[in-house]
C-alpha cells in the first residue's frame, strides 16, 4: 500500500505540475495573442493611415489634372479667338478700297525706295495699276500672292516683304500680349 500511496503522490504531483504548466501555457498563449492583436491593430492603423494618404494624393492629383485640363480648354478657346481676330483683320486689310490701298502702297514704297532704289515691285494680280503712278519704282509685276507688296533690288540681293500677312504677323507677335489683354482682360 505504501507503493500505491507513493504512486498516488507522484500522480498527484504530476497532475499539479501539468495543471501549472497548462495554466502557464494558457497565460503565455493569452499574452502572445494580446501581443499579436496589438501588432495587428497597429499594422491596421498604419495601413489605414497609408491608404488615407494615398487617397488624398490621388484626389489632389485628380483635382490638379482637372484644373490643368480646364486651363488647356480655356487657352485653346482663347487661341481660337485670337486666330479668328487675326484672320478677320487680315481679311479686312485684303478687302480695303482701292484709294486706301493706293495710299498704303505709296507709304510702303516711299519707305522702301530709301532702302532699295528703283525696286522691282511684286503685287497681287490685278493691283499693278495701283502702284504704276508711284515715283522711284522700277518694274511692277503682278503675281499670284497674298495682298500687299514685295520689293526686290535690281540685282535680287535684297528683298522687303510688305505683304499684309507678314506685316500683320510681325505686329501681332509684338503686340499679342496687349491684344490678349484687350480681348480677355
Amino acid at each position: 500500500m505504501a507503493l500505491d500511496k507513493v504512486v498516488d503522490e507522484i500522480l498527484e504531483r504530476a497532475r499539479r505540475d501539468a495543471d501549472q504548466l497548462l495554466q502557464s501555457a494558457e497565460k503565455e498563449k493569452d499574452s502572445i495573442l494580446q501581443s499579436a492583436d496589438a501588432k495587428i491593430e497597429s499594422a491596421k492603423k498604419e495601413k489605414d493611415r497609408q491608404t488615407e494618404e494615398a487617397l488624398k494624393r490621388l484626389r489632389q492629383q485628380e483635382i490638379s489634372s482637372a484644373e490643368l485640363d480646364a486651363k488647356r480648354v480655356v487657352l485653346n478657346a482663347k487661341k481660337e479667338v485670337l486666330d479668328q481676330v487675326f484672320e478677320g483683320v487680315l481679311k479686312e486689310l485684303g478687302s480695303m478700297s482701292e484709294p486706301d490701298k493706293v495710299r498704303l502702297y505709296n507709304k510702303m514704297l516711299a519707305n522702301a525706295v530709301a532702302v532699295i532704289p528703283q525696286p522691282r515691285v511684286y503685287c497681287p494680280k490685278g493691283e499693278g495699276r495701283l502702284t504704276a503712278k508711284i515715283a522711284g519704282v522700277g518694274s511692277v509685276q503682278e503675281v499670284d500672292m497674298d495682298p500687299g507688296l514685295i520689293l526686290e533690288s535690281v540685282d535680287g540681293m535684297f528683298r522687303l516683304d510688305y505683304r499684309f500677312k507678314t506685316m500683320l504677323g510681325a505686329v501681332w507677335e509684338k503686340e499679342l500680349k496687349n491684344v490678349s489683354n484687350i480681348l480677355f482682360g
